[in-house]
């Protein structure tokens, strides 16, 4: 029911607009008719005002006394001729020669509009009269010696509306009745068509989802922006514009005008989604999921929806610490009701000296790594990561070597402290798996990170399992992974973008049986610089 009442009302209104537009050009067609109708009648009161003047019969009475007798008949048959409403010709006192109504022959004509003509010159006129409006031809009369001796004034009445419509009455119902006919046939089709595009709304259903889905875009708290098929922008919200410091209206501008970096139309040539990716547009770091849209299996435009990469990293370091820092509370708890056990032991074999030597040996070891963490590593998240490491490292029998000349005072350009946990958390975990996959006497992590002015460096070795040519060809691969659990083959795919963003280098030894040594290279100059803290 719906349907057919939105179907109705736009044939109702396509034909109305077609009714009107008919209306239109028949006011146009009536307006040109008419011109048509004045050019003719003016043309021929010239030429019949000319015929009567260059006739020797009136050029030779015209001023004889007596000379209606003569004059009157010739002008009333060439009138009748020619089809003019009057011809009327003056001496030169304007004195009435000739006319269709005898009681006015010897009258004055007084019209002004005659004064021209008896200055020898040649012109129509137009004058509205009690029949309507109608025009005057006035030619000159003139003698042999080229002397004027008179005006001749043919006159007609212009074609009113209703003599128009009864002369072309024929061709306008024709054209009346094709018109509606095409007319209705083409509302029906348009009608059709706009149901199919307007998915059977009303217009103010769709004014309401316009209106919401705006409402809901600018209510995100992450920026969204999508483009059509010409890389025009079709939605810009709010957070969007906050983010990237955009004060004017970007939508119907080229997204290339607006954000030239945004790697937004890549999407469209694709025609594939790319998610989860870390940009950088501008001076901005952000983190995007970018999705063609897709309708009727066409690609007609992209979205992006992403966010400030500094919110992002803020709340995937606050998640990676609360993980870390449970992790080193079960570890300790752990460790220490182990030495606690140990001591306790100790005491009851009655070897107090070797219980307090116990003590003291732990103490000194805890607070030299301490002292060397807060010495070397400035950033407290990433000595806070180590130190969780080595005591986990412990807990699974793996002894875990931080090489003493290691030093961190800075990040490369273009990294972060969430970038770094994330790159030594991957590498380390790595070599646990590595090490829980094998037999080992003495397993073993090293870790080593050497910096200078010009370059860092970051070593993980393990003497694990190791890995084939084959494992290492695809150990970056997005999901690939040699265990089966699915949560697995992340970690290194995530360590290629953070490599690749920094402009470092990743170089990877492993040899089955014998363990993987995986090194990481970062440039310190250049780009932006975050501080660690």
């Amino acid at each position: 029911m719906n349907q057919l009442r939105i179907y109705w009302k736009i044939v109702i209104l396509s034909f109305g607009l077609v009714l009107f537009s008919l209306l239109i050009g028949g006011v146009v067609v009536i307006g040109s008719v008419t011109r048509i109708k004045e050019d003719e009648l003016r043309q021929r009161l010239m030429i019949t005002a000319r015929t009567v003047a260059n006739l020797p019969d009136i050029r030779e009475n015209i001023g004889n006394p007596g000379a209606s007798r003569h004059i009157a008949p010739i002008a009333d048959n060439i009138r009748i001729i020619n089809n003019v409403a009057y011809i009327v010709v003056l001496d030169m006192n304007r004195t009435r020669l000739s006319h269709p109504l005898t009681e006015r022959i010897g009258g004055t004509f007084a019209a002004t509009d005659a004064d021209a003509a008896f200055a020898e010159h040649t012109y129509v006129s137009k004058v509205m009269g009690e029949a309507g409006i109608g025009l005057r031809a006035f030619v000159p009369v003139m003698n042999e010696q080229h002397m004027q001796i008179g005006v001749i004034v043919a006159g007609g009445l212009l074609p009113g509306l209703k003599e128009l419509i009864a002369e072309e009455r024929q061709a306008i119902v024709l054209t009346a009745l094709l018109s509606l006919l095409f007319g209705i046939f083409g509302s029906a089709l348009l009608a059709r068509h706009i149901k199919k595009q307007m998915y059977n709304l009303e217009p103010q259903e769709i004014a309401r989802m316009f209106g919401e889905r705006s409402a809901a875009f600018q209510a995100m708290h992450e920026g969204v922006i999508a483009i059509d098929r010409s890389e025009t922008i079709t939605i810009f919200n709010d957070r969007a514009k906050q983010i990237f410091g955009v004060v004017q209206d970007a939508v119907g501008r080229s997204i290339c005008d607006v954000l030239p970096d945004t790697r937004l139309p890549e999407v469209l040539k694709l025609e594939q989604p790319v998610l989860n990716q870390e940009l950088r547009i501008g001076k901005t770091l952000i983190w995007s999921n970018r999705i063609p849209i897709r309708e009727q299996g066409m690609t007609v435009g992209a979205i992006a929806i992403f966010q400030d990469r500094t919110e992002v990293a803020r709340m995937a370091e606050e998640l990676t610490g609360v993980r870390e820092f449970v992790d080193a509370l079960r570890v300790q708890n752990h460790e220490h009701s182990n030495k606690l056990h140990t001591i306790a032991g100790l005491l009851q074999l009655d070897k107090k000296d070797q219980a307090l030597q116990y003590v003291y040996d732990i103490t000194e070891q805890q607070e030299g790594i301490t002292r060397f963490m807060q010495e070397n590593i400035t950033d407290d998240s990433l000595a806070g990561l180590l130190l969780g490491k080595i005591s986990r490292g412990k807990e699974l029998g793996i002894h875990v070597q931080i090489d003493p000349h290691s030093e961190l005072k800075r990040f490369p350009p273009l990294l972060d402290r969430h970038d770094f946990v994330l790159l030594l958390g991957n590498l380390i975990e790595n070599s646990f798996d590595a090490l829980t996959e094998i037999e080992r006497e003495r397993k073993e992590v090293y870790v080593s990170l050497e910096q200078n002015e010009d370059l860092l460096s970051i070593l993980v070795e393990d003497n694990g399992c190791g890995m084939t040519d084959q494992i290492k060809a695809r150990m970056q691969e997005r999901g690939f992974s040699t265990k089966e659990n699915k949560n697995r083959g992340i970690g290194l795919y995530l360590l290629q973008g953070i490599v690749k963003k920094g402009n470092g280098e990743l170089r990877c030894e492993s040899e089955p049986g014998r363990g993987t040594t995986m090194e990481i290279s970062f440039p310190m100059t250049g780009g932006l610089q975050y501080e660690s803290k």
